[in-house]
């Protein structure tokens, strides 16, 4: 698709380096992307290399009913491309330190893993100790391992079950402790659609004297049909009902575009100060190919800004 722009001549000067401007924040964000892959993937993951930077990080997801020695091999197969595995931990799934210990010391071992995704997880009773990705913050178990960057959830929106306040308080104590251990803390969001409430949550944090790196979790490109299937079935439930409650806006942000709107709307915060480090995650929702192709296109700026504030991919 042509860009929908005038040509640069037809422009002030100032506007064109306004635009230009504009459009280099987002092919920065592209180039720093991280994206979510799930053990099916682990086949097309040679193919997906080839839109991605070497050593970009590839999260490895833990899906309802998926074995830690397939979120082991998933993470072998991402090493073994050139990319960097980042293993989904949700620490509900874990039975006990021995078997957390195993787990860590397996990822280090085969894949050289060096950073961690810590979550709850989904399960409403844990089949262990670890209720909270602050209890296995505070075993002592990764550093032993060498893992010193972990990331962990972030709710911009808030949370269905979890009062706002005591979401804060829990950002707040994770960064203590991580800070305590000698782990370098980072924020990843569940995917959203709006960017006003992530962008306040971020210039919140930034105020009170928060410096950790924070990536906005996104959709990639996928039909609505398909993002709430592929939600379902990953039991994405936060998600499903955020969803639920902003149907128009959830139309126009996502579609079969992908996460352009949202995107523009974020990248001048990275040009602006105060906000930064940051960055931004591709969910792929089974579409982990044209998720990486669409990375691969912003990063190298095949794109054209239009007057809806957001951007459409070039045809090639």
């Amino acid at each position: 698709m042509s860009p929908t722009s005038s040509p640069a001549t037809a422009l002030p000067p100032s506007v064109g380096r306004g635009l230009d401007d504009e459009a280099g924040a987002i092919a920065a964000l592209a180039q720093q992307a991280s994206v979510e892959t799930t053990w099916h993937d682990s086949a097309r993951l040679h193919a997906c290399s080839r839109h991605l930077a070497p050593g970009a990080r590839v999260y490895v997801s833990h899906i309802p009913g998926q074995t830690w020695e397939q979120t082991l091999s998933t993470c072998v197969a991402v090493r073994a491309v050139g990319l960097e595995p980042v293993p989904h931990i949700p620490v509900r799934e874990l039975t006990d330190e021995a078997a957390l210990e195993r787990l860590v010391a397996g990822l280090v071992a085969r894949a050289d893993v060096r950073r961690v995704l810590l979550i709850a997880g989904d399960r409403d009773v844990p089949r262990g100790a670890y209720a909270q990705s602050l209890d296995v913050l505070r075993s002592g178990v990764l550093t032993r391992h060498g893992i010193r960057q972990v990331a962990v959830a972030g709710h911009p929106e808030g949370h269905p079950s979890i009062a706002a306040a005591v979401l804060r308080k829990a950002e707040r104590e994770k960064l203590r402790c991580a800070a305590e251990a000698g782990i370098e803390l980072s924020f990843l969001t569940q995917f959203f659609f709006e960017p006003g409430p992530f962008l306040a949550w971020v210039l919140e944090l930034r105020a009170q004297g928060v410096r950790a790196h924070i990536d906005a979790g996104l959709a990639g490109p996928a039909k609505l049909g398909t993002l709430f299937k592929y939600a379902l079935r990953c039991g994405v439930g936060a998600s499903i009902r955020a969803l639920g409650t902003r149907p128009n806006s959830l139309a126009g942000l996502i579609g079969e575009h992908g996460p352009e709107g949202i995107v523009r709307a974020i990248a001048p915060a990275m040009s602006q100060g105060g906000i930064e480090p940051m960055g931004i995650h591709l969910y792929s929702f089974g579409g982990l190919e044209r998720t990486c192709a669409w990375i691969d296109a912003v990063a190298h700026r095949r794109f054209g800004l239009d007057d809806r504030g957001s951007f459409a991919i070039e045809e090639r």
